[in-house]
């Protein structure tokens, strides 16, 4: 859990590049208590947001992600990279965002980013532990933003 306080501080998770697309959800006040994380697609649905804090970590870390894939709906289901669902291309496709102004990366992921949902549903149905299942949910989506990105996800200085 972390606590976002102002919209200022919510903007400052994000790469200043992609502040400009940033809106926060509808009807957010501040201060913001988040449990694992926020995520959400804009009103046009072109993008989808991510705001997480990586395990072990208070600041929080935010990914602005296009929804490029819109034209496969190619039959058979995908699995989701970071939550391991499966679902079919209007559920699962890929999400790009910009490295830099040369660079672009994508991953296979939930098109809502409502991994938190399905894997809590999934563990329990299992008799496993949703809270392992989200840390590691957690550190998959560090890993992304770290490897593929190059943030700098240390504690605040």
């Amino acid at each position: 859990m972390f606590l976002i306080d102002t919209e200022k501080e919510f903007l400052s998770a994000f790469r200043s590049r992609d502040r400009k697309f940033v809106e926060p959800p509808k009807g957010t006040q501040f201060p913001l208590f988040v449990r694992d994380y926020l995520a959400w697609v804009d009103p046009h649905g072109v993008r989808v947001f991510l705001v997480f804090a990586p395990p072990g970590g208070k600041r929080p870390t935010g990914i602005a992600f296009r929804r490029d894939q819109q034209g496969d709906k190619t039959l058979g289901l995908r699995v989701c990279d970071w939550c391991r669902s499966s679902g079919s291309a209007d559920q699962i496709g890929l999400l790009t965002t910009d490295v830099d102004a040369k660079r672009r990366v994508g991953v296979n992921l939930c098109l809502d980013l409502r991994c938190n949902e399905r894997l809590e549903s999934t563990t329990n149905l299992a008799g496993r532990n949703a809270l392992d299942e989200n840390r590691q949910l957690l550190e998959r989506m560090a890993r992304f933003a770290s490897e593929a990105l190059g943030l700098d996800l240390g504690p605040k200085a």
